[in-house]
């Protein structure tokens, strides 16, 4: 994710207006990557280049956290101090990460089990007063999959298959919006009070 909607999503939930998070390894990974080197798959935030041995970071991180136990160790410990994942423990907001054959490490904390990761995502949903789904098919559709159509339901993403997968699958309540997810977070954030 883009660094303004990185800096968004952390700032949405610091203020309080996201209670649950569902995301898989790579969110946390990259978020984490972010705030312990700088970078994001090897390549400088800050100026867009990569350096080198960037391309280490990814599984550094991942072992990092893993050495410590947890990210919420990590955040305790001030290894990890800023980003979503940060955010996330300091508002207690209830985190589920869904796992995948195809991820790194994976990060202490994600859920590898299928059913697993479903029946904890359905038990966090309870309460949930508005979903917004963004920039990430399989987890959206997922969690459309799990949502009454009651909930109110916001799916953001750059592929405009995603929304219609939704769609298509039953979740009709869902708004879809076709653009930039960072563009989207940013404007959210400054709507809700946010000052970049």
């Amino acid at each position: 994710m883009h660094a303004g909607g990185r800096e968004a999503l952390t700032w949405l939930i610091d203020q309080g207006f996201i209670n649950v998070l569902f995301c898989g390894n790579a969110l946390a990974t990259h978020d984490l990557e972010a705030e312990i080197f700088g970078t994001s798959l090897g390549f400088q935030l800050s100026a867009g280049r990569s350096v080198p041995h960037g391309h280490e970071h990814h599984l550094r991180t991942i072992n990092t956290i893993r050495a410590l136990g947890s990210i919420d160790r990590a955040v305790e410990r001030g290894v990890v101090k800023g980003g979503i994942m940060a955010a996330c423990v300091r508002r207690h907001v209830t985190l589920v990460m869904a796992g995948s054959i195809r991820d790194d490490g994976p990060l202490p904390g994600v859920i590898t089990d299928t059913m697993q990761a479903q029946a904890t995502m359905r038990a966090a949903l309870k309460g949930v007063g508005l979903a917004l789904l963004v920039a990430t098919t399989l987890h959206s559709i997922a969690t459309g999959n799990l949502l009454p159509a009651t909930i109110p339901t916001v799916c953001v993403d750059v592929n405009p298959a995603v929304p219609t997968k939704l769609a298509d699958r039953g979740t009709f309540q869902a708004v879809g919006l076709v653009m930039d997810a960072a563009s989207f977070l940013r404007e959210l954030a400054r709507e809700l009070g946010w000052r970049e």
